[in-house]
């Protein structure tokens, strides 16, 4: 095995802007100058290869469609909005990154309303097409879920006319629950510079719009980061958290992947409890993992920001409160009665349309609607402020 002496020693970045203290509420991607220069001046030699990866080359892509309609899948809602920080806006309405592991992949929505893909690396053309399928999460129709949410609310059903095509997706298990230990009390900017870094420690597979892009790396490779490495690339007090829970992943029985593979098949509870086993995962993270990569559905991550929305319109006798970790649950369970079995998607809009550009965007429509109504209670155009 190699020696971690062998990997580069990261010079201190300078003092990052400190964080919030809540998770981060999204606004916008990183800007194309946001580089991993600002966390180190030397990147990490890469020590895997793979040479079963076909690079496409093309300067003017072929789209392929999904056949998925606007309604089903709308891009700039589903991706810059705090599910994935792997993924980068390189084009109008464009947005790359990698499936299953190894598959480098653009989608762009198209004139037609319909999302194309095109496949810039990947190591076989049927399996990159079933991974994308599945990171898409195809196998629930986003139309039907919303209409059983229209007649449960009829706040959502005002909202969903404004932000039809936000999908909850469905990411590989390591990646999203590395992402989120890196989320914890941190800003948009900040997380996005973090994975970036964890990132390039895999395989190279391309660069597309001025980014780079690599494959996941491995539990193994991430063993391989000492916690001084990682603290001196500017993750801070995270860094204990991702060498501890690497460790206690790669210590379950039949492996770290196998034991994150089967908190899909268990109910919520559990997953959320074996999760927070793990250094550096809380509630409030576990159920982003839950939900954005283990199937749970009805999962909901209560932060501040759901808190908000809860006691605005769920649980509005709670207005004026603090949260608590109780309350916290009582939250979920408000959403899961109003919502059911997907109430993590029905919080991933409500959480969308809290987004100041959101709020700005869906308040400029409703004013040039001949048949505004400004004044109605709950109605879009009449959101309260922070």
């Amino acid at each position: 095995m190699l020696s971690l002496r062998t990997l580069p020693i990261m010079k201190r970045p300078r003092t990052i802007p400190s964080a919030p203290s809540t998770p981060p509420s999204p606004q916008s991607l990183p800007s194309k100058t946001t580089t991993l220069r600002t966390l180190s001046s030397k990147k990490p030699r890469n020590i895997l290869t793979n040479s079963t990866l076909t690079t496409i080359t093309e300067e003017d892509p072929k789209w392929v469609p999904l056949n998925l309609s606007r309604s089903e899948l709308y891009l700039p809602l589903t991706f810059p909005t705090g599910q994935t920080f792997r993924w980068k806006q390189t084009g109008p309405i464009q947005y790359t990154g990698v499936v299953g592991r190894s598959h480098l992949v653009s989608l762009k929505q198209l004139d037609n309303g319909d999302v194309g893909y095109h496949f810039h690396c990947i190591a076989s053309e049927a399996g990159a097409r079933d991974a994308l399928l599945d990171f898409l999460n195809v196998g629930i129709s986003l139309t039907e879920v919303w209409e059983s949410f229209k007649v449960s609310d009829t706040r959502f059903a005002e909202l969903a006319t404004h932000l039809g095509g936000a999908r909850v997706l469905r990411q590989d298990p390591l990646e999203c629950l590395i992402q989120f230990i890196c989320s914890s009390n941190n800003n948009i900017k900040r997380i996005t510079m973090m994975v970036d870094f964890i990132s390039s420690l895999g395989n190279y597979l391309g660069a597309v719009g001025g980014f780079k892009f690599y494959e996941f790396p491995s539990l193994e490779r991430l063993a391989m980061v000492s916690e001084q490495e990682l603290r001196a690339a500017g993750f801070g007090y995270r860094a204990k958290y991702i060498v501890g829970t690497v460790e206690a992943l790669k210590s379950k029985p039949g492996g770290g992947m196998e034991w994150l593979a089967a908190l899909r098949k268990v109910d919520l509870p559990e997953a959320i409890v074996s999760l927070c086993s793990l250094p550096g995962v809380g509630p409030k993270v576990a159920a982003c993992i839950a939900l954005f990569s283990l199937d749970q559905h009805h999962a909901i991550p209560v932060d501040t920001h759901v808190w908000k929305i809860a006691t605005r319109y769920l649980l509005p006798e709670l207005a004026g409160t603090s949260l608590t970790p109780k309350l916290s649950n009582r939250v979920a369970d408000a959403f899961v009665r109003t919502y059911g079995k997907y109430a993590g998607w029905a919080q991933t809009l409500l959480f969308i349309a809290e987004l100041p550009s959101q709020k700005a965007l869906m308040n400029s429509t409703e004013e040039k609607s001949p048949n505004s109504k400004k004044k109605r209670t709950g109605g879009i155009t009449k959101v309260p402020k922070e």
